[in-house]
């Protein structure tokens, strides 16, 4: 009894807040598999790797090298904010606080849509991976679209329960994915490849080649998602030393295993031979090579982990939606509804729900018209989505230097300055080669591909005019846009002066 008591009243308050996302659940790891997931590794290798050995030859796996590069880069800065601002926005408080509040309105429009079409795209290719996998398993054709809807209901009950539940179901999913990568891997290397092992992928003529810059926007389109560990810091564990640290892990760990798993894939058929595989059959490549490394069982294996591959990034992104939303539901900018949190799951469940019905609309009105569920819902709704991921990445870079300019700070200015002015021309450099390579991601008309390309920036566009309105109509909910949570400490340093300096800042952004 003495002990029970003392709990029943603690849960009450817990119920009734307006935020009650359950904190310290998360640990470096556990965001980390939020990361890495929505990433989707084995559905990237297998479904994208051999378009990038196709284009840029056996030079492909330097291209991941040089991608996590440069993200590696913008996470110094990135990192570093995330330590001064607290808020549950992530990319576009960062954004609101060093560039003014109607860019970051405007970064906030664009974060729902570029996580939206991240994940809503991806139904379309768990419909066809599941259809692929069926029938090489078991030689049977089935439909999409009830794959694809049931696997909406399933990721939204994911997104129901707590978000530690669905830390351990990431986790277990992914190292499916990773380990039969790892699998081949291993297969290759023991047996010593086609011809012997190989260091010619990283040779300077083998790099720089027309089709590098293929590869390239390839690469960078494989870690989308990665920033996101800020958007857990509400539910993670000392926020201040697991988001970096979660943060670094990601991408490193990603760019390492990109590269090294392309590169194995070289030697499993060999410098001369493995281009002209991947032109004979680029969604086989991945196949044939565990097939003849490992064996024919682990090539089904791999066929059933592609699909826990996809339904783990669609968890990952749906949980991040759902943040976003309950942030900018507690802005005021969306629905008040939509920043309620379930009283025992402690997700939030109302904007998980609000995605789900969202997914099925899309879905529904895609196969209404008739649409391919892989060159149509899958590629023409990721695209704007991952372009829209990347403007955001630009937009932080740019806006560390000019948070720290306005702030009193003990960071170094290789963290505040350099790497982020070093990340800004990195990353819209990234940009351009998505932008010209658009076609190898769509296959579609340049007609579409035009649309596709400006999405992102029409609706970044179209968050200026709404605040616009905000700030005349409801200004109360303008002042307070991407503020601190209450009750937090905005500075990290030891130094006394830094924390009315930081506290004081934010009434003054336009």
């Amino acid at each position: 009894m003495s002990v029970t008591t003392p709990d029943a009243p603690q849960e009450v308050p817990a119920a009734s807040a307006a935020a009650t996302l359950r904190p310290g659940s998360l640990g470096t790891a556990d965001i980390a598999f939020f990361v890495v997931s929505a990433a989707a590794p084995l559905t990237v290798m297998a479904g994208v790797a051999p378009l990038a050995i196709l284009l840029g030859g056996i030079g492909a796996p330097v291209g991941y090298l040089l991608a996590g590069l440069t993200l590696a880069v913008f996470a110094v800065g990135f990192t570093t904010m995330s330590r001064h601002v607290k808020s549950g926005g992530a990319f576009y408080a960062f954004i609101t606080r060093g560039l003014g509040r109607p860019v970051g309105i405007g970064a906030a429009l664009l974060a729902l849509v570029g996580y939206n079409g991240m994940e809503i795209g991806v139904y379309g290719l768990l419909g066809t991976a599941t259809q692929d996998t069926v029938h090489a398993l078991l030689g049977t054709d089935i439909p999409w679209l009830p794959v694809s809807l049931a696997g909406l209901l399933l990721i939204g009950y994911g997104g129901y329960r707590s978000i530690d539940f669905g830390a351990k179901v990431l986790g277990v999913l992914l190292v499916a994915e990773t380990g039969i990568l790892v699998l081949l891997a291993a297969g290759v290397l023991l047996k010593g490849g086609a011809h012997g092992l190989s260091a010619a992928s990283l040779a300077p003529g083998n790099v720089l080649v027309p089709g590098t810059a293929a590869v390239l926007a390839f690469a960078f389109a494989a870690f989308t998602g990665f920033e996101s560990t800020v958007i857990y810091r509400r539910e993670a564990r000392d926020p201040e030393r697991t988001v970096p640290r979660a943060t670094y892990l990601a991408v490193g760990f990603l760019g390492l295993f990109y590269a090294f798993v392309v590169w194995t894939v070289v030697q499993a058929f060999g410098d001369e031979e493995v281009v002209r595989a991947a032109a004979e059959d680029p969604g086989g490549l991945f196949f044939s090579a565990i097939t003849t490394y490992v064996g024919g069982w682990a090539a089904d294996l791999m066929h059933v982990f592609i699909v826990t591959s996809v339904l783990a990034s669609l968890l990952a992104f749906h949980n991040a939606i759902n943040r976003y939303g309950l942030a900018l539901a507690e802005e005021g900018v969306l629905p008040r509804a939509l920043g309620r949190v379930h009283p025992r799951h402690r997700s939030p469940y109302v904007a998980g729900i609000a995605q789900t019905v969202l997914g099925v609309a899309v879905v529904l009105a895609f196969r209404a018209a008739g649409a391919d569920p892989y060159g149509q819902l899958l590629l023409w709704v990721n695209t704007p989505g991952m372009i829209g991921l990347l403007l955001l990445q630009l937009l932080a870079a740019i806006a560390v230097p000019c948070y720290f300019r306005r702030v009193r700070h003990q960071e170094g200015a290789l963290r505040t300055v350099l790497a982020p002015l070093a990340a800004t021309a990195l990353l819209a450099t990234a940009i351009v080669l998505v932008v010209t390579h658009i076609d190898l991601f769509t296959g579609a008309s340049s007609t579409v591909n035009t649309v596709l390309v400006l999405v992102a920036p029409a609706v970044f566009l179209l968050g200026l005019p709404l605040a616009a309105w905000l700030r005349h109509r409801r200004p109360d909910a303008y002042a307070g846009f991407a503020a601190e949570p209450s009750g937090s400490v905005e500075a990290a340093e030891p130094t006394p002066p830094a924390e009315p300096a930081e506290t004081a800042r934010p009434a003054e952004l336009p």
